[in-house]
């Protein structure tokens, strides 16, 4: 699997953007949706990566500077066809990678509390990410899960 910065310009990538923020907005109340739509991850302390198996788009992933030691994970999300087959885990090790030669010390990140987010937090378990307050600029919200991960 080739993991690489995106310039998000593919339609392939826009639409799974496209997707990805649609469920978010269908599975949260409006106040509760953080997902970050196309012209949003095009800012500059955003740097976002696709994953592509030949040449399938398998997933993609972001990472959010919030400041020269923390970063938040966004946008990560898997294709359809390739759901179940390790794409999260292959880009969540690479962003954790990409995390620790930036220097970072820590990497956040903001998910759903319904069932339907209940995989996506199992990973983020499965791989030494603990539950923690807000942070950044979110507030309290029982719709949200944050979790963080010393990289220390």
């Amino acid at each position: 699997m080739r993991i690489m910065i995106d310039d998000l310009t593919g339609s392939e990538v826009i639409g799974l953007l496209e997707t990805h923020v649609a469920e978010m907005a269908d599975q949260s109340p409006a106040d509760s949706m953080h997902a970050l739509d196309v012209a949003a991850l095009r800012k500059p302390e955003i740097t976002f990566w696709s994953a592509w198996e030949g040449t399938e788009l398998a997933g993609c992933v972001a990472i959010k500077e919030l400041d020269p030691l923390h970063g938040e994970i966004k946008s990560m999300r898997t294709t359809a066809n390739w759901r179940g087959r390790g794409v999260a885990s292959k880009l969540l090790r690479h962003i954790l990678d990409e995390s620790r030669s930036r220097g970072y010390a820590r990497l956040s990140l903001e998910t759903g509390s319904s069932e339907f987010y209940l995989p996506a937090v199992r990973l983020y378990e499965r791989y030494g990410f603990e539950h923690c307050g807000p942070f950044a600029d979110y507030e309290a919200d029982p719709h949200s899960v944050f979790m963080t991960m010393s990289l220390r």
